[in-house]
Formats: structure tokens, C-alpha cells, sequence
């Protein structure tokens, strides 16, 4: 079992190299592929250092599994070709609303490997990952008419450079000097930007629309969502405030039982001083948590939950890895 990662070295690519060391899969090689800027240099796996390899050389039928976490430029320039001789396991967008390429959250729709066209497979938008995760169990049981999100979203999900950026920015602020803002729209620090990436002609931005759409995509087309992305001057971790309203009836122990026993969610919701959890709790777990879980009684069959995840583990590298298992798993599906 051969293995390669694009992007090993931005955030999600170290993200994937990490869930790979605590997971019991059997891997013959690694691959780590980036940038030329990046080549030689080493990157440890299993107590091994690994060096780093220039993508542009890579002959990808070396690797039967191939991680793609380098940004929608790069898959579009290397993925196709690359799934001519391995498969593709792709984080970045551009790939996600192919009609030929699965949108996958494994403990949400796996049977959609089933049909695998182009050899490549899509990790969803980490806001969706996450979201769909909590809404998936309650759909089977009560039917989703509608969904209203806003998210508050760590600066990680626009990768190392907006992470580094929040802190020099924080420490420009304390020590009174001029704030440059350079991968923001604004100032980050010590503020929120409601704007996610670019805005379409209906005032939606992209990511707001990601959402939407993927959702869509993975859990049910009926299902009417819109949502406002805000960046907030946390590092790590995604929280999403959520209105849900069902067609069918419902009670909140149901709510909490079905949510409980859903593979990848955990409900901490106790009513009290600090009975939930926030950002900074949820930062290296693989769960998805969720608290807040209250009923909207402004309308029928209406409930509210608060939910908040590792962006960069449970809502792409995790993801991805997951997605590898499976196929695994089922010997590739016949390929």
C-alpha cells in the first residue's frame, strides 16, 4: 500500500500525515509531494524522516491512494492526470460539485463510493463536513424542510499564512502599532469580517454558497439552506449556530439520543455555567460537538444547536483518511 500526499506541508497535509500515524493502516511507502520551494526537506512519519519530493516530477502509479491539500489551483492543474494512475482523495473545491465525483462524508453518505467515475473522490467544504455530520441522524428521523447557519470560522481554514497573520496582527494591537492586513479583507485581530472568500452577484460569498450547495449534494437535494461565514480571530476550530426546522414532530431527548449515537458526534449540553463546548476545547479531538440543543418555538417543529469542530482534523484530514479506509475496506471497489 502506497501513499501520497500533495501539499504535505501546508496545514492539512501535516493534518493528514498526523491521523495516518494513529491509524492502524499498513503503509509500504509515503510519498510527500509539494512545491519546489519545499523539496529536500524533511518531514517525520512513524520516528522515519521523510523527504519531501518536487510534485511537478512525481510519477503518480507509484502511489495506489494519492491525498490531494495544496488549494484548488493544483488539483485543477495536477489531479486529473494524476487519477489516470491512482486515486484521488481531493480537499480542495474544484472538484466538489461534479456531477462524476463523489462528495464524501463517510459516516454520512459512504454508498456513494459505490460509483467512482473519475477516480477522484471530494472532501467537502470543513463547515459542511461537520455541519451534515449533526444533521445527517436528524434528517433520517424527522425530515429537514430547512436549515439557517451562521458559522464562526478559525483562521486555519484560510491556511498558515492567515493563521501567522492573526498573530502578529494580536501583537501588533497590544503593542500599539499599525495592524497590515495582508490575507484579510480587515483587520483580524480583536474584530470578525463577515466575508468568506469572494461575493457573487446576489451578495452571497463563495463559501456561504459552498454550503449550500454541498449540503445539498451529500444529505438531500430538498433540503433548503442558507448561511452567513464569518471569520473570527480564533487559530483553530470551527462553531456553527444552527436553526433547523423539520417536518415532523420531535423531543429533545430524541434529539439528544439520535445525536449521541451518531458515529463522529458528541453532545455536551448541560445548561449550566460552561455545559458546552468552545474552539479551543474541540482543537486536536476527532468529534464533532454539539450543544445549545434548545427548541425555536417562533416555529413549527423548529430547533437550534450549537455546533463546533477541529476544521482542519474532523473537517479535512480526517475526512480524507476516513474516505481511504473505506476504500480499503472494500478492496477498491472492484478497481
Amino acid at each position: 500500500m502506497n501513499i501520497a500526499i500533495v501539499g504535505a506541508t501546508g496545514n492539512v497535509g501535516r493534518k493528514i500525515i498526523e491521523v495516518l500515524e494513529k491509524k492502524e493502516l499498513s503503509i509500504d511507502n509515503l510519498y510527500l509531494l509539494a512545491s519546489s520551494k519545499s523539496a529536500g526537506s524533511k518531514i517525520k512519519f512513524k520516528e522515519k524522516e521523510h523527504e519531501v519530493f518536487d510534485l511537478e516530477n512525481f510519477d503518480f502509479s507509484k502511489a495506489k491512494i494519492t491525498f490531494f491539500a495544496a488549494g484548488g489551483k493544483i488539483s485543477e492543474k495536477f489531479a486529473v492526470n494524476a487519477a489516470k494512475n491512482s486515486i484521488i482523495i481531493d480537499n480542495s473545491s474544484y472538484f466538489r460539485m461534479d456531477p462524476d465525483v463523489p462528495l464524501i462524508v463517510p459516516q454520512v453518505n459512504p454508498e456513494h463510493l459505490n460509483d467512482i467515475k473519475k477516480n477522484i473522490i471530494a472532501n467537502p467544504n470543513c463547515s459542511t463536513a461537520q455541519l451534515v455530520i449533526a444533521l445527517k441522524p436528524l434528517h433520517d428521523l424527522f425530515k429537514i424542510k430547512r436549515v439557517v447557519v451562521s458559522t464562526y470560522q478559525s483562521v486555519s481554514g484560510g491556511g498558515k499564512a492567515s493563521m501567522d497573520e492573526l498573530i502578529e496582527q494580536t501583537k501588533s494591537v497590544l503593542d500599539n502599532k499599525k495592524v497590515v492586513s495582508k490575507n484579510f479583507t480587515k483587520q483580524i485581530a480583536f474584530n470578525v469580517i463577515p466575508q468568506i472568500d469572494i461575493f457573487s452577484d446576489e451578495g452571497y460569498t463563495k463559501e456561504e454558497l459552498k454550503m449550500t450547495n454541498e449540503t445539498k449534494k451529500i444529505l438531500d437535494e430538498k433540503i433548503d439552506l442558507t448561511a452567513t461565514c464569518v471569520r473570527i480571530p480564533v487559530l483553530v476550530s470551527h462553531s456553527e449556530s444552527v436553526n433547523i426546522q423539520f417536518e415532523k414532530p420531535f423531543s429533545l431527548d430524541e434529539v439528544k439520543k439520535a445525536l449521541d449515537n451518531f458515529e463522529g458526534c458528541k453532545v455536551i449540553d448541560e445548561r449550566s455555567d460552561g455545559g458546552y463546548l468552545s474552539p479551543v476545547e474541540a482543537a486536536g479531538k476527532d468529534e464533532t460537538f454539539i450543544s445549545r440543543i434548545r427548541e425555536d418555538k417562533t416555529t413549527k417543529n423548529g430547533l437550534n444547536l450549537w455546533i463546533v469542530s477541529d476544521n482542519l482534523l474532523r473537517g479535512a484530514a480526517l475526512n480524507a483518511v476516513e474516505i481511504a479506509e473505506i476504500l480499503i475496506k472494500n478492496n477498491f471497489y472492484g478497481k
